[in-house]
């Protein structure tokens, strides 16, 4: 038993068995598909195939970040079993849910005077927020107080390289945030949008390249210049994918070629329903320790 919880939520995009297994409690996020509110409970309720099979039948799909109410629930469920919480949240720049869960945890002190719940801003978001979380259970197994696992989250989060591109350009337009035009244009061209998070915890995009094997071999590249150690990298590499298998494990063959002292085989999962409303199928996102994040 450990002396502490450590929680984050469903954005972490690993597996509940996953979480179980490293004894990390997780608070869910909510989604709307076609007007219908869901959990995004890592795909217990709706598959992944069926979710996005629904997307690209073209269903309109919106999120819920977990409100006050909500945390204060959560909290108060682990508070009650004598021991202090560490919840990591998705990053602050893509969601205001870190303020609702630094609200809570202030209520929380009110009523729990002798607990403490510590909020960390991971500023990571899907397996890169997985990943992270990933670490902080192998240092609180280690031994590490709430206290310095905290610290330590806090000096490395920004280690946690995240790269994106996407095939399929249809959500982004239905998102607003690439013009139908530039959708219609950019699939008859077959340009892929490279993207990655910044120290703010955004997504920012970095190159548009044309042709899904160019952008396959790209995102490799960008591990190769990022990664702690470049080609001698050896700690774990996370993959994402949203209904496109195929290219993870595309992506997945090249890094492991590429990365001989990797901790272990790439570990592919899915894009959950939050992150998957707004990106939709085709999306493929890397993730590994590297150089801090910059603006």
């Amino acid at each position: 038993m450990h002396e502490y919880f450590l929680t984050c939520c469903t954005t972490a995009d690993l597996t509940r068995e996953h979480f179980e297994a490293r004894d990390i409690s997780y608070v869910c996020f909510h989604y709307s598909l076609d007007g219908k509110s869901h959990q995004d409970d890592f795909g217990q309720t709706i598959s992944y195939d069926d979710f996005y099979q629904a997307m690209a039948n073209g269903a309109s799909t919106s999120t819920t970040q977990v409100n006050i109410a909500e945390y204060l629930d959560f909290f108060d469920s682990l508070l009650a079993q004598g021991k202090d919480v560490l919840h990591v949240c998705f990053s602050s720049g893509l969601s205001g849910t870190y303020n609702s869960a630094v609200n809570a945890a202030l209520i929380c002190k009110e009523r729990y005077p002798d607990r403490r719940v510590l909020v960390l801003d991971s500023l990571c978001a899907s397996s890169g927020f997985g990943l992270f979380m990933d670490k902080l259970a192998d240092l609180r197994d280690e031994g590490m107080s709430i206290d310095a696992l905290y610290q330590w989250g806090m000096e490395h989060r920004l280690e946690v390289q995240h790269w994106f591109f996407s095939t399929d350009l249809s959500a982004y337009v239905r998102g607003g945030r690439i013009s139908k035009a530039a959708g219609v244009f950019g699939g008859i061209l077959g340009i892929c949008p490279l993207l990655n998070m910044n120290d703010a915890g955004k997504l920012i995009p970095r190159e548009k390249i044309r042709s899904k094997k160019h952008a396959i071999r790209a995102i490799v590249d960008r591990m190769e210049q990022n990664a702690q150690g470049g080609l001698a990298y050896s700690g774990k590499c996370y993959i994402s994918q949203s209904a496109c298998m195929d290219d993870a494990k595309a992506v997945a063959a090249l890094v492991e070629a590429r990365f001989p002292n990797l901790n272990g085989h790439v570990e592919i999962n899915n894009i959950g329903t939050t992150i998957g409303s707004h990106t939709g199928p085709g999306t493929i996102a890397l993730f590994f320790f590297g150089k801090k994040r910059t603006p």
